[in-house]
C-alpha cells in the first residue's frame, strides 16, 4: 500500500501543478495546492502491474473493448455504490472533457443553450463555448457554506431559457456537494418534463466523507425518458490521469454507437494507451483498500484545515461532503483577491487557486487541494494564515 504520510518530490516528472507552476502563478518553486490532482503514487499493486507490463516491452495498438476491462468497470460501481450495469454500456474515452465535447456535438445544435451548476470546473466554460453553445449558469443556493438547488427557480430557467441538454457535476467541483436522492429524483423530473438531455461528471465520485452515499446518475435509468450518459475515470481517485483514459456509461444502444462513430470513425481514437487499461483494471479490481486509505488522510487533512482556519473568524469554511478540495470563503477579509494573492505566491511562496476561476460565484473564495501528506496540507495552511497576518500588520 502507498505511504500518504511520506512527502515524495513531484519536480522533474513534467507536473502540471509543480513543474510548471509558473504558467498559472507567474514564479517558479511555489508550494503548490492548484490543479486537481494529488501527491500520492498509485497503488503498489499496480506499479507492480505496471512494471511487469515494462519489462515484457510490449506497447503496440491496445483494444478496449472487451469483457475484462468493462467487467472491472461493472464491478467497481456494484461494489462502491451498489449500482448494477451492463458492461456493454462502458465505452472507452481518452477523457471527460473530450466525451464531453463529444456529447455536446451530438446532442445539441450550435447555438443551444446548456445548463449546469455554478460555481463549476473551469474546463466546461471552454468545452461550451469553444462548440459554439451558450452556457446558462444557475447558482447554487449559498447559506452559510451550505450549497443546495431551489427547483423552483431552476425550473423557471428550464421554462424561459428552453435548454437542449443539462450538465451535472456530481460530486460537484468545487462545492464538494453530492447531490441526495431526492435532489436526482427532483432534477430528472424536470429534464423530463422539458425534454433536456443529462451529462453527468461523476470523475469526484469515490472520494467522500464518512457516511455521504454517491448515486450514480444510471442509478435512475429506469426513471430517465432523456438521453443520457455518466462520464468518469478511474484517475482522479487513482492519481493516474498522466496514463492517460477515460470511459463513459451509456445505456442507449444508438446513442453508444454514436458516441462510437466519432470517438473511432471521425476521430480515429479506437486504441487504449495499455497502461491506462492495465492500471484500471488492476485499481477497479484490487484496490478498494487504498481507497480507503486515501479517504482517511484526505478526512484528516480537512480536519486539520478547519481547525487553523478557525482561529481566523473572518474565514467561512465548511468541510465539503466529497472531492479533495476545500472552497475557503474569504469575502470578510478586508483585502482584494489581487493583494492576498501577491502576498500569497511573492511573500509565502504558494499557489492557491482563486475562486472566480470557477465563475462570478467564486470571487470571494480560494479553492484549496488537499490531496497531499498532511505535513504539506499544513505548512499550505499556515502560509495562508501568515499572508493575512501579514496584510493585517501592514494596514494597521
Amino acid at each position: 500500500m502507498s505511504n500518504f504520510n511520506e512527502q515524495r518530490s513531484r519536480y522533474d516528472t513534467y507536473s502540471t501543478q509543480w513543474d510548471y507552476v509558473q504558467d498559472r502563478f507567474g514564479e517558479k518553486e511555489l508550494l503548490p495546492f492548484s490543479i486537481s490532482d494529488t501527491d500520492f503514487m498509485i497503488p503498489d499493486g499496480t506499479i507492480e502491474v505496471l512494471n511487469k507490463a515494462v519489462t515484457r516491452g510490449f506497447f503496440g495498438y491496445t483494444r478496449w473493448n472487451h469483457l475484462d476491462y468493462k467487467k472491472s468497470i461493472s464491478h467497481w460501481f456494484q461494489q462502491e455504490f451498489t449500482c448494477t450495469i451492463d458492461p456493454e454500456w462502458c465505452v472507452y474515452a481518452p477523457s471527460v472533457i473530450y466525451s464531453l465535447s463529444v456529447f455536446i456535438q451530438l446532442l445539441t445544435q450550435e447555438g443551444d443553450k446548456i445548463v449546469t451548476f455554478t460555481p463549476c470546473y473551469d474546463a466546461f466554460f471552454n468545452c461550451i463555448g469553444r462548440n459554439k453553445r451558450e452556457l446558462v449558469a444557475f447558482s447554487l443556493t449559498n447559506k452559510e457554506e451550505q450549497f443546495t438547488i431551489d427547483f423552483a427557480r431552476l425550473e423557471k430557467v428550464f421554462a424561459k431559457e428552453k435548454p437542449t441538454l443539462f450538465l451535472l457535476c456530481n460530486p460537484h467541483n468545487p462545492t464538494g456537494r453530492v447531490f441526495t436522492k431526492k435532489e436526482l429524483t427532483q432534477l430528472i423530473s424536470l429534464c423530463n418534463d422539458y425534454h433536456v438531455a443529462i451529462i453527468s461528471d461523476e470523475i469526484h465520485m469515490d472520494v467522500r466523507r464518512p457516511g455521504k452515499e454517491h448515486l450514480p446518475i444510471v442509478t435512475f435509468i429506469d426513471q430517465i425518458k432523456t438521453p443520457i450518459a455518466l462520464l468518469t475515470s478511474a484517475s482522479k481517485t487513482f492519481n493516474s490521469p498522466g496514463l492517460g483514459g477515460s470511459y463513459a456509461l451509456i445505456s442507449e444502444v444508438a446513442l453508444r454507437e454514436r458516441f462510437l462513430n466519432v470517438l473511432k470513425g471521425r476521430d480515429g481514437l479506437s486504441s487504449i494507451p495499455y497502461p491506462a487499461l492495465l492500471a484500471t483494471m488492476d485499481c477497479y479490481n484490487n484496490q478498494k483498500k487504498w481507497v480507503e486509505e486515501l479517504n482517511q488522510t484526505v478526512d484528516e487533512n480537512f480536519f486539520e484545515m478547519k481547525k487553523i482556519l478557525e482561529a481566523d473568524s473572518r474565514i467561512h469554511f465548511e468541510i465539503p461532503e466529497a472531492t479533495y478540495l476545500g472552497w475557503i470563503n474569504i469575502k470578510d477579509l478586508p483585502y482584494t483577491m489581487e493583494e492576498i494573492q501577491t502576498v500569497l505566491v511573492k511573500r509565502e511562496k504558494v499557489a492557491i487557486m482563486k475562486g472566480e476561476t470557477y465563475g462570478v460565484e467564486g470571487q470571494d473564495y480560494l479553492r484549496f487541494n488537499l490531496g497531499a501528506p498532511k505535513e504539506k496540507i499544513i505548512e499550505g495552511i499556515k502560509r495562508l494564515m501568515n499572508a493575512i497576518y501579514y496584510l493585517d500588520q501592514r494596514s494597521s
